[in-house]
């Protein structure tokens, strides 16, 4: 779509363009990014064609990342409360998640652009932490963007870094505390395990 408004002189964009300047951003954002000379109502309305036509794609393509259901019987078999933190605009989220099963397994939704700030700034996550009553030490966060990676971890917490669409350098780079793959990565596995250990002996010795 940004080649049929004549963005970047109707070439497509680099890769490299996209991580930096387009991925993980809301639209507030990337209107003052990608179009500073537009008036506000025009850059929102290409903004609005744009998730329309990502809804249509995504509603035939899109697919869990591998290791969703694992994880997530794995959360739930512990008990553990959960959020989904987002700056996706929220008709693409109820879109998405009952496509990829998760309508009943996110107790929270948290809408970035409908917070004070969104990510990269910490505020959507610190109100998730409020909605659940949770410690940013008795938290960690799943991302797969630079900007979330530093909203995740300028609220407290730990952050796994998801390479599923940026390097994962860059993500690394970006302060993850380790990166995976995907859901079957044994690097979270074993963290998840070493997680249990250590909550398994806080319980013993308290």
């Amino acid at each position: 779509m940004l080649q049929e408004v004549g963005f970047n002189g109707g070439e497509p964009i680099s890769e490299e363009f996209f991580i930096k300047n387009i991925s993980g951003k809301h639209n507030e954002e990337l209107c003052r990014v990608l179009f500073p000379e537009w008036d506000l109502e025009k850059a929102r309305k290409f903004m609005d064609d744009k998730e329309e036509f990502f809804r249509r794609l995504a509603s035939e393509q899109l697919k869990p990342i591998a290791g969703l259901d694992e994880l997530c019987n794995w959360i739930e078999d512990r008990g553990l409360k959960r959020a989904a933190v987002t700056n996706a605009p929220r008709p693409n989220v109820e879109m998405m998640l009952p496509q990829l099963g998760l309508v009943d397994f996110f107790e929270i939704l948290i809408i970035g652009s409908e917070c004070e700030r969104a990510k990269p700034f910490p505020d959507p996550y610190l109100e998730g932490l409020r909605a659940l009553e949770v410690s940013p030490e008795h938290a960690f966060v799943f991302e797969d963007s630079v900007s979330g990676i530093k909203a995740g971890t300028d609220a407290g917490m730990p952050v796994v870094g998801l390479a599923v669409r940026n390097p994962e350098k860059l993500l690394s780079e970006a302060g993850a505390t380790f990166v995976i793959k995907d859901f079957t990565d044994s690097k979270l596995w074993s963290a998840l395990e070493d997680l249990e250990k250590r909550t398994v002996a806080m319980e013993v010795t308290a």
